[in-house]
């Protein structure tokens, strides 16, 4: 096997090839990129956060759109997704994999959709006086033929959106933090098995769904010909600012407790991280993806940039947050599985690029999402000038 040459020292031979591949990596980087985008979204009702405000409803459809493919990799790497609808017949408690099914049910159709719904009801009613043919059926159909615009039916969808995003938080909090959950709880791996893993999951969620929301916004603003709001923007990167130092900050906890403990593994985990994860771990995730973007955004701050060098530097390190978010996943879920349970020796990763499993399929469900995400956009306009034109 061409795979044995990148072994190092002993390793039994059911560990030589990874039982997870990159599709495990997608997967949670996509719940987090949909529990990210919610949760900027909520800002703007629950603290009235208005410099956000242009940016709610684009939150809301890019949490949708990512929501909808985010168990496709999970699905595509079992290779029967028409059992996965046994879960909801036969569930298992105990089971937190099988529980995931009952969360995103509940993210899917109790919080998200309600809440896209109950904002966007008076708008619809409106948008399908002035329509016709299809157009016009298609939007009374998704407001299930509801036509009451008044002042009392638009207090009674206020309130509604107010009650479902103070329960969405929590709910977002719970998707993504569960993920970091299932690997914490794998005590017989090292790497893994770390009560600080569900909430280092879920901040580092937080930080790229607000860099994915801000790419968005800056991308897709231009091409409508409108002007980006600075204000929108430099509180989106305080946002993200904030959030990258929170994260860091639990990352090096986490790092640090490893090192306090000195347990038997940490001479294979030294090893890896500064063997076959250096690049993954200390060059992408820690230095591209999270030091310089901080340097970078608290420099254009601090020294009070002109606005085009803020735009750019946004951007870029909306960029860079995102590549490192991604080698983030990586090096969990790769990382974990690359030594041995003996603890001397270390395995290599190989990756196709076709096949269920290929690198191929994986880009196709990292792009699938802005492909569904463009569709809503065309469906429900998320503009500000679409509600103002009402």
């Amino acid at each position: 096997m061409p795979i044995l040459k990148e072994v190092s020292g002993y390793i039994y031979p059911n560990e030589i090839e990874l039982h997870w591949g990159i599709l495990i990596v997608v997967y949670p980087y996509l719940t987090g990129l949909v529990a990210g985008a919610f949760i900027l979204a909520s800002l703007v009702k629950i603290f009235n956060v208005r410099e956000v405000q242009a940016t709610y409803r684009m939150a809301l459809l890019t949490a949708l759109a990512f929501l909808i493919v985010s168990p496709l990799p999970l699905l595509t790497h079992l290779g029967h997704p028409e059992k996965s609808f046994e879960i909801f017949l036969t569930p298992n408690t105990k089971s937190a994999m099988a529980m995931f099914g009952f969360v995103y049910a509940w993210y899917l159709m109790a919080v998200l959709l309600l809440e896209i719904w109950f904002d966007y009801r008076r708008d619809i009613i409106l948008w399908e006086k002035k329509e016709s043919g299809i157009k016009k059926w298609f939007h009374k159909l998704i407001t299930l033929f509801s036509s009451d615009a008044s002042e009392q039916s638009l207090t009674f969808d206020r309130k509604a959106i107010k009650l479902i995003t103070i329960i969405g938080i929590p709910s977002a909090f719970l998707l993504h933090g569960y993920v970091g959950f299932i690997f914490g709880s794998i005590k017989a791996n090292p790497w893994w098995s770390s009560v600080l893993m569900p909430i280092v999951f879920l901040f580092s969620a937080i930080v790229s769904g607000i860099a994915l929301v801000l790419l968005i916004y800056m991308v897709v603003t231009p091409m409508r010909g409108k002007e980006i709001d600075m204000a929108c923007l430099n509180k989106l990167a305080s946002y993200l600012f904030y959030v990258m130092i929170i994260d860091f900050s639990l990352e090096a906890l986490d790092f640090i407790h490893r090192i306090y403990e000195s347990e038997e593994s940490i001479h294979i985990l030294s090893e890896l991280v500064m063997g076959k994860l250096f690049v993954s771990l200390i060059v992408i995730q820690l230095l591209i993806g999270m030091i310089v973007p901080l340097l970078a955004i608290a420099g254009v701050k601090l020294f009070k940039a002109p606005d085009e060098l803020r735009k750019q530097v946004y951007f870029l390190s909306a960029l860079l947050v995102q590549v490192g978010i991604f080698s983030t996943r990586w090096n969990v879920v790769i990382g974990g599985q690359l030594f041995s349970k003996s603890f001397s020796g270390l395995t290599a990763y190989k990756m196709t690029f076709l096949g269920l499993e290929g690198l191929l399929m994986s880009l196709f469900l990292l792009l699938l999402p802005f492909i569904i995400l463009y569709v809503l956009f065309r469906v429900l306009p998320p503009w500000e000038e679409m509600r103002e034109a009402q």
